[in-house]
Formats: structure tokens, C-alpha cells, sequence
């Protein structure tokens, strides 16, 4: 059984209709099928989808993002590589069930694979916790990780989570140290990370996994710091305000893209990832290896200083940087006034000490 969003109500009315005169059969009595009816509506339907999803608000993409048939990290792991082998524990306190996380195999080469699955069904759900991880989730995936980078192995990483989760046994664990030691472990690695939000990217739950060399969503995913309703209930007090908050926070993968936080959105099929997986799937395999492809020629540290650099440039502009492309040194123009200054450094010296000999003499002599 389909699910629809509360704005998709015609596309359930076209679909249930096309439905019906594709297996007329399901009608009392029998019937030919009346193919020219079928291309009218199949064809109305594709013109509403196409009118619907190019105009979607900030608050109808977090829906998108959150639609429950769209496909999780577990498909996109079971289709997109080869040979995956799960692993398990943090070697500190146990496993977590939200992050999938192993080797495999894409295209022939070996890479490091972690997913955050929220679960297809109700027992599944409950089973992955909604996708927010614990403690001990990001601590195995700083063991993978670390490992990984010693045997020079690339890292991707698929995000989907409304956040870390908050309850009293994960905070008394420490939680904000391990998503803290997470984002660290990501910035200094020497091997080429890929993150991919495929869902919902939300606060530190995916922060922590995303601080990678490429950063990609899919084209109705969100990324934020807080989610729409929270956003809303602390500044106004009113959770019901979550569009205005939504546009206020710039989530979706286009205004990211503007902003230069993420690198690449890559495109869904018409009416979203779960109208036709298998399309999804090439596209985003397509980008996966455009974006390891990029990283082959380059060595451990291009690749650090590669990372290190991208994360520098957010927010910055060309006023006061020589060089945007390479930010390690964090250098600033010198400007006019700095010359003027370094040039008459002995007159300027000079002046300051004959003011302070005026200003003793008038008080003291």
C-alpha cells in the first residue's frame, strides 16, 4: 500500500484511477482496457508530479525527506556493493542497532561502509531506534574508521537520522563526546570520505558522520542543525510554526549548495527517490564514482589538506583571503594601512613617546 503526503492528494486520486483501468478486471464485470484513457491520465499525472515537486516549500521537502516509503541506507548498502560484511561492537559497551556499518566491495575496490537505518516497519523502527544513534554507534564507527585509514581503504557514509538520540542512558554514556570525537576522527583522516544524505541530516547525529570530503544529498533531502519544529518551538514557542522555521534555516540541498556547505545534489526521480528506486540507484552509483575517481591521484595529505580546506571556506569570501584554495595558514591581505603603519614605524614611535613626555610633564612638573 502507497503512502501520500497531505499535499499529494491528486497524485493518490490520478494513480488509484490508472490503477483501476489498468486491471479492469478489479471492477464488476469485465472490460477492455482502454488504452488511450491510460496514456491521458498517465500523462496527467506525470504534468501534476512535475508541478508539485518543482515547487515544493522548505516544509513539504522535510516531508519528502521523511516519507516512509523512501529507500533507507539498508537498500542503497544491499544494492550498491558487493561482498559487505557487517560488523559490530564498540569494544567498550555493545552494539548499536541504528548503524550498519562493514567492508565491501564497489567496483572491484574495497571501502568502508556506514549507514544510519531508520527501519521499513514498526518492529524494524523500533529495533534501529528511529535511526538516532547512541554512544556506542559512533564509537564503532570511529573503530571502523581509524581502521580503514591505516589500511588506506575510502570511507562512505549514508545519513539518515532526525538526530542523536537524547535519553538519559545515552547522555550518561556520553554522548556529546563521542559525536564530538566522531567529527574529530572524520577531519583527520588521510583517506577520501564521501557523505551522502539521503534522507534527513539532522543536529550532531549527522554532523558527526557528514564532516567528510564530499559532501552529497539527494535533491529532497534536508540538512540542518535543529529540526523545523524544534527550530520553531525556541524561538517562538509555537511548534505549528515549523515552515516559517524551515525557510528560515536553509535545509534543503539546493540552498546548501548556494551556501558552498554541501558539494553536490544529486537528482530524484519525478515524485521523489521512492517513485523508482532502481533510477535512484544509478544515479547516485554515478556519483560515487565520479567522486572517488577524484581523490585516486592524490596522496594521503592532498587529500587532508583537501578536507581541511573545503570545511575553511564556508562563510568566507574574497575580501580578506590571498587564497581560498589553500586556507591552512589563514593568512590575511595586508592593507593599505598596514604599509603605512610598517613604513613610518620609527616617526609613529617617535610621536607616541613625545606625548606621553607632555602629558607626565603637565601633571607632574
Amino acid at each position: 500500500m502507497k503512502n501520500y503526503l497531505n499535499f499529494e492528494t491528486d497524485i493518490k486520486d490520478l494513480e488509484t484511477e490508472l490503477e483501476k483501468l489498468k486491471d479492469p478486471f478489479n471492477q464488476s464485470g469485465l472490460s477492455e482496457v482502454n488504452t488511450k484513457k491510460i496514456l491521458t491520465t498517465q500523462k496527467e499525472l506525470d504534468e501534476k508530479l512535475e508541478n508539485i515537486y518543482s515547487n515544493l516549500d522548505p516544509w513539504q521537502t522535510t516531508m519528502v525527506a521523511r516519507h516512509e516509503d523512501r529507500p533507507k541506507s539498508k537498500f542503497f548498502i544491499d544494492n550498491l556493493f558487493d561482498d559487505f560484511i557487517t560488523l559490530s561492537g564498540d569494544r567498550y559497551y555493545g552494539e548499536d542497532k541504528s548503524v550498519i556499518a562493514g567492508f565491501a566491495k564497489f567496483n572491484g575496490h574495497s571501502v568502508l561502509v556506514i549507514g544510519q537505518e531508520k527501519g521499513d516497519d514498526l518492529d524494524s523502527r523500533l529495533k534501529r531506534n528511529f535511526g538516532m544513534m547512541r554512544p556506542e554507534g559512533y564509537r564503532k564507527t570511529i573503530r571502523l574508521m581509524n581502521l580503514a585509514n591505516r589500511f588506506n581503504i575510502p570511507i562512505i557514509t549514508f545519513i539518515d537520522t532526525p538526530g542523536a538520540y537524547p535519553g538519559v542512558g545515552a547522555e550518561e554514556r556520553g554522548q556529546a563526546e563521542a559525536i564530538a570525537k566522531s567529527i574529530e576522527c572524520c577531519m583527520e583522516l588521510r583517506v577520501p570520505t564521501i557523505a551522502i544524505i539521503i534522507g534527513e541530516g539532522g543536529s550532531g547525529g549527522a554532523i558527526a558522520l557528514a564532516s567528510s570530503s564530499r559532501i552529497i544529498m539527494l535533491e529532497n533531502a534536508i540538512y540542518s542543525v535543529i529540526s523545523p519544529e524544534g527550530c520553531a518551538t525556541i524561538l517562538w514557542r509555537d511548534p505549528k510554526r515549523m515552515l516559517d522555521a524551515a525557510k528560515a534555516m536553509k535545509l534543503s540541498a539546493k540552498d546548501l549548495l548556494e551556501l558552498q556547505i554541501i558539494d553536490e545534489v544529486i537528482d530524484e526521480p519525478l515524485g521523489g527517490a521512492h517513485r523508482d528506486r532502481n533510477l535512484m540507484l544509478q544515479n547516485l552509483k554515478d556519483s560515487i564514482n565520479k567522486n572517488l575517481d577524484y581523490f585516486k591521484m592524490m596522496s594521503p595529505e592532498d587529500i587532508f589538506n583537501d578536507r581541511k580546506n573545503k570545511f575553511l571556506r564556508i562563510g568566507r569570501n574574497k575580501g580578506f583571503i590571498d587564497n581560498l584554495d589553500n586556507l591552512s595558514s589563514l593568512n590575511s591581505k595586508s592593507s593599505s594601512i598596514d604599509n603605512i603603519f610598517k613604513s613610518r614605524k620609527n616617526l609613529f614611535v617617535g610621536i607616541g613617546l613625545l606625548l606621553i613626555f607632555l602629558i607626565s610633564s603637565y601633571f607632574f612638573l
